[in-house]
């Protein structure tokens, strides 16, 4: 994990942060009926560019894009593909930014036009879920806080939590420890872990409609809803302080 414990390293952070959200900020107003999804990626990686920093997704693992694109049944890590957007679709976009050593990670799940009652259900359950882990994300808590208030949150509401991708600490790597479920039971070591003043956390709820189980397209990264259903995945990356969490991006 990441400590980030004096006002520059902060100040780095922050700046990976920013970039990354008015990105996200700029592809969300592209986001409609009869757009390039390719496109999006490329605007996405033109404009980090722009910023004099790095997209932190392409060639992470080999993975070949800026931004994962992730529509209705696919749940995280869509490649994006030669096809349009279609009214009442929803989309999930997850982008990443690497600026000044220090990695961001936030991604929201966008409707296309007009979406279905139960479509924007699924978006409003999915962003409360994220904004009740980061309420949980205080010091002297444990991770099992963020997760449990997370599963509760969601299971209420008559949905399911996607168990085989977590969360995670972020800062120096794209991915460090702890792990962060987005679900209390079963508990695991990870949950056993004191949240501290300067934890950078990526705290990020991935959300089915349907039944929780998922499957992996022959592309090795699109992972999707076994029962075809729609899903929803929403992301900060945020800074524990002494008083509440700081949403950084």
């Amino acid at each position: 994990m990441v400590d980030l414990n004096n006002t520059n390293q902060v100040s780095q952070m922050t700046e990976s942060c920013q970039i990354l959200s008015d990105t996200l900020n700029m592809i969300e107003n592209h986001v409609k009926p009869g757009q390039s999804v390719i496109e999006l990626d490329r605007l996405a990686e033109e404009y980090i560019l722009s910023r004099d920093a790095k997209p932190a997704f392409k060639g992470y693992n080999n993975f070949p894009s800026t931004l994962t694109v992730s529509i209705d049944d696919e749940v995280v890590h869509g490649i994006p593909k030669d096809v349009v957007l279609e009214e009442g679709q929803i989309v999930g976009i997850d982008c990443g930014v690497l600026k000044n050593d220090y990695y961001s990670d936030s991604a929201r799940t966008l409707a296309v036009g007009k979406i279905s009652e139960e479509k924007q259900s699924l978006l409003d359950i999915t962003k409360e879920a994220l904004e009740i882990g980061i309420s949980k994300a205080v010091v002297g808590n444990r991770v099992f806080d963020i997760s449990d208030a997370i599963q509760k949150h969601v299971e209420s509401k008559g949905c399911s939590i996607v168990r085989e991708l977590v969360g995670h600490g972020i800062g120096t790597q794209l991915h460090l420890e702890p792990q962060v479920p987005n679900f209390s039971t079963p508990r695991s070591a990870s949950h056993d872990v004191e949240l501290k003043e300067g934890m950078c956390l990526a705290i990020e709820p991935m959300v089915n409609l349907g039944s929780r189980y998922i499957k992996t397209d022959s592309d090795g990264w699109t992972i999707r809803t076994q029962d075809g259903q729609p899903s929803a995945h929403f992301e900060h990356s945020i800074l524990i302080t002494k008083l509440q969490p700081r949403i950084l991006t």
